[in-house]
């Protein structure tokens, strides 16, 4: 390990620049300040109005002016801008006369938070126009405030967001991003110890010293590797949890266990494919392709119970889909272990699974030649 660069840019330099790079790339908790244009066809004070409200939003800003809708279109297709707001001409003395004019607005769903964030924003301004002649209007009439408050909004909306009130991207993102990109080194650096004992013609060297007993030479390989994948889990844990402050009402211990399971099961997963298949080669594209797959079948980004039954099915395979169900009942929702038992034997499982192959590693490192 001192020897071979590869092992200290994987196991240490780059999950360290994974965790910089993820924690501080959302660090404004939502995006911020996000390019949005404008057709104003009608260009009266009430629609400068309504303009101004747009670009006073947190997540939007009014960047351009465009004269037709092709231009907006065009710069939209351009990822000039995200999204555009149209306003045809006339829509203020069709307001006046009580009639019902339509005003537009496009957004682009290739990013697809971006367009999510800035639909929510351009309704609103939708919404807060009407309701701003329509106060007029009432209050012309003589009706109270209270009077034009129910007319306008009969039913108000009381919204409350659990665990993370503050819709904080970070939160939602880093904690299953981060732990999976360090699942994935674990997964690739475990059969890459191993396989390279046999690719260097130090297999039997290494059983020598083992006197033969290939649990002893598992053990003895994968300690120093556990220790350090462990030092890395947990001070990336200790940073969000307490230096960033992410909800954690489930407490240390439930913390604790699912790095220590995390750690456990990626480097069982990792020894029993290279038994199944003892080539470097084979058992790296295996775990590696394993590693990425888990990212869209963890259910951090859509559900799972929503994708089709069988890969539903096949999402239980994958050690991160057991550590996001973990995360997230135990850690970000406060229930106890108790209520996550199925998940943490399956990563129990995912540990023990060596044992099925591991007298197959034994026979590749005495016996096979390596093949490149």
């Amino acid at each position: 390990m001192c020897k071979n660069p590869i092992y200290g840019f994987c196991m240490v330099i780059f999950p360290v620049l994974v965790i910089a790079f993820f924690t501080t790339l959302m660090n404004e908790g939502q995006p911020v300040e996000m390019p949005v244009g404008v057709v104003d066809q009608d260009n009266t004070p009430t629609t400068r109005a309504l303009i101004r409200k747009l670009d006073g939003f947190q997540s939007s800003h009014v960047v351009a002016h465009y004269p037709n809708m092709n231009d907006a279109r065009q710069a939209v297709q351009r990822s000039e801008i995200y999204a555009f707001l149209l306003i045809p001409k006339g829509t203020t003395d069709e307001l006046l006369s009580k009639q019902q004019p339509k005003i537009s607005f496009y957004y682009s769903s290739v990013a697809l938070l971006a367009g999510n964030m800035l639909f929510k924003d351009l309704k609103t301004i939708s919404t807060l126009g009407s309701a701003a002649f329509g106060s007029a209007q009432l209050s012309a009439v003589g009706k109270t405030e209270s009077e034009i408050r129910t007319f306008l909004q009969p039913i108000v909306v009381d919204l409350h967001m659990v665990g993370n009130p503050w819709a904080n991207y970070n939160i939602y993102l880093s904690t299953a991003m981060v732990p999976g990109i360090l699942m994935l080194f674990i997964f690739l650096i475990t059969p890459y110890s191993i396989g390279t004992e046999l690719k260097f013609k130090r297999s039997r060297e290494w059983m020598r010293m083992a006197d033969n007993n290939i649990h002893v030479a598992i053990a003895g390989k994968m300690l120093p590797q556990t220790l350090i994948f462990l030092i890395i889990f947990y001070g990336y844990e200790i940073y969000i949890y307490h230096f960033l402050d992410f909800p954690h009402p489930g407490g240390v211990v439930p913390i604790l266990l699912l790095g220590l399971l995390s750690v456990l099961s990626c480097q069982g997963f990792g020894i029993f494919v290279f038994g199944l298949m003892p080539s470097l080669r084979m058992a790296m594209s295996v775990c590696s392709l394993w590693s990425v797959v888990s990212f869209s079948a963890c259910g951090a980004t859509y559900p799972v119970f929503a994708m089709n039954p069988m890969i539903e099915a096949l999402a239980q395979l994958f050690p991160l889909r057991h550590y996001y169900m973990i995360y997230q009942m135990n850690i970000f929702n406060g229930f106890p272990l108790t209520e996550s038992w199925l998940h943490v034997g399956a990563l129990l499982l995912f540990f023990a699974l060596p044992i099925l192959t591991i007298w197959n590693i034994k026979k590749a490192m005495l016996v096979y030649v390596y093949i490149p």
